[in-house]
């Protein structure tokens, strides 16, 4: 086996990996705050749809909901996407419905009495959103969203059920035509290279965000 060329095709397989990763994070986390928006509404007819499709996201699997937007959208709208743009628009739709209620988890989170007080004191609610609100949720959602964000990065393997050329599919060749177990300790490697990077990414953002101790 050719360690040279193995390591080769997978730094290759592993930026599109991250190209998944970084588009994901890029949609997803502005989508799951709008998400969670229409979820905390009181209007029913944005709620229930809102509802619903966390409710989709979230109780099916993420593989399937890949299946579906690379080989059904085309017959249902005549839409057929490429296998990385499919790969990135499953990835967002599914995780945009796991950040949506971290983030409301979040909000709810922070005393109401925070709201009343920016209103006595003149904030519009653009204002006490942006700049009361959400900095406190932002710390109390980094432990949920470090999970999210190590998830992400190992389910990026299963993009290549659509055939997209990703870290965990260049393995799995070589493993089949080298016929050896090496591929995979390599590939091990290369994720929990990824990870620890995530990792590290948080706790730098934990330990900036705590400023009460």
């Amino acid at each position: 086996m050719n360690y040279s060329v193995l390591l080769s095709q997978m730094l290759q397989a592993t930026l599109m990996s991250l190209r998944i990763f970084i588009s994901t994070l890029l949609f997803s986390l502005p989508l799951g705050l709008l998400v969670a928006a229409g979820r905390r509404t009181k209007v029913k007819f944005i709620q229930l749809p809102v509802r619903f499709y966390i409710l989709l996201m979230r109780g099916t699997p993420l593989m399937l909901q890949l299946l579906f937007i690379f080989y059904g959208l085309k017959p249902l709208t005549g839409i057929q996407l490429d296998r990385v743009i499919a790969a990135q628009v499953a990835f967002i739709l599914n995780y945009a419905a796991y950040f949506a209620e971290i983030f409301r988890g979040g909000i709810d989170a922070v005393p109401r009495g925070q709201q009343e007080a920016a209103k006595v004191l003149g904030f519009s609610r653009r204002q006490t959103f942006f700049r009361i609100i959400l900095p406190q949720v932002c710390k109390m959602i980094l432990p949920p969203m470090s999970n999210e964000f190590i998830n992400l990065v190992k389910d990026t393997s299963l993009a290549q059920v659509i055939g997209v050329t990703e870290l965990l599919r260049v393995t799995s060749d070589w493993v089949s035509s080298a016929v050896s177990m090496a591929p995979f300790a390599v590939a091990a490697v290369f994720y929990l290279a990824m990870n620890a990077v995530v990792t590290r990414c948080f706790t730098v953002a934990e330990n900036r965000l705590n400023y009460y101790r």
